[in-house]
């Protein structure tokens, strides 16, 4: 038995939550990965997991493990990582996932410049509103908005967009543009961002001389994608509550109109969030720094 072999499979099946999504990680059998925990196990003498036909759960020799041997990888992944940084360019596949509307005008205008750089990462982009399990998909990182809740993450911020409020042209002719948002109420048709964790509509917020409100009138519509959500606006459905770099074209070429200006919320801030057992290679590190540079002014709209 390879030890070293067989604690990394143990590690990335406690990481993964079962077998199936270990073994894909790692690529290799469910079978191979199945009998180097077995004989990791039957080398310590004591059960690591406890196997159902339905899940994994760690024992709490197997918790007591993990933690132990997880710094003992973190430490020599990075004496690995240290002599490859030095001898040689970032290389090989980055997974990343990212929201519609963020991807579409702040991540995919800015990755010429990343790739000319680093000319040898091979970048697959996941590009959804849904929430993505990290390890289980085999995602090196995510590009999110809001808050974040899951302690198991390490989140870094990466910078803050602002939010609008607005409606076409026409809608405004028909429906009158609201001077407060109290006015909202009494009549006026809303299309709502849908939240893919809940199900929920996510709540008009405003802010004003240092006062918060949320309202929560009932929608003419909900959208769960934030390019569509945009489209719908744009389609004249209702008023929409935006990102302003997403809305920034709409509202320049008069497409859409902002309303209740002097009431924008606080902006919106954005991590990239990993996990936080696992290592950092070379590349997602450079992707990282690379992010902290250039997204702050892209997600605020000063650049293009």
């Amino acid at each position: 038995m390879d030890q070293l072999v067989a604690i990394r499979a143990f590690a990335r099946v406690v990481e993964a939550g079962n077998f199936t999504r270990a073994a894909d990680t790692l690529d290799m059998p469910n079978a191979t990965l199945s009998k180097l925990v077995q004989e990791l196990e039957a080398y310590l003498g004591v059960r690591l997991l406890q196997r159902t036909t339905r899940r994994v759960t760690v024992t709490a020799e197997g918790q007591d493990y993990y933690e132990k041997t997880a710094r003992i990888l973190r430490e020599l992944e990075d004496v690995d990582t240290s002599f490859n940084i030095a001898r040689n360019k970032p290389r090989g596949q980055l997974r990343v996932d990212v929201g519609g509307s963020t991807a579409r005008d702040v991540l995919i205008p800015a990755l010429p410049d990343f790739l000319a750089i680093y000319p040898d990462i091979r970048l697959e982009l996941g590009v959804s509103d849904r929430a993505v399990d990290l390890v289980g998909d085999n995602v090196d990182c995510v590009i999110r908005g809001g808050k974040l809740d899951d302690s198991s993450l390490v989140a870094r911020p990466i910078g803050q967009a602002s939010m609008v409020t607005c409606a076409t042209p026409g809608y405004l002719k028909q429906y009158g543009v609201p001077a407060y948002p109290e006015e909202l109420k009494n009549g006026h048709k809303l299309v709502s961002y849908v939240s893919t964790l809940n199900g929920r509509a996510v709540p008009l917020r405003f802010e004003r001389d240092g006062i918060l409100s949320e309202f929560k009138v009932e929608h003419r519509m909900g959208v769960n994608e934030s390019n569509a959500h945009l489209a719908a606006g744009l389609a004249g459905l209702g008023i929409i509550q935006t990102f302003a770099y997403a809305a920034g074209p709409a509202l320049r070429n008069g497409s859409l109109v902002e309303i209740l200006q002097a009431w924008r919320p606080a902006p919106y801030p954005f991590h990239v969030v990993y996990p936080q057992n696992r290592h950092l290679t070379h590349r997602l590190r450079v992707f990282i720094d690379w992010l902290l540079e250039c997204f702050p002014s892209r997600l605020d709209g000063k650049q293009p």
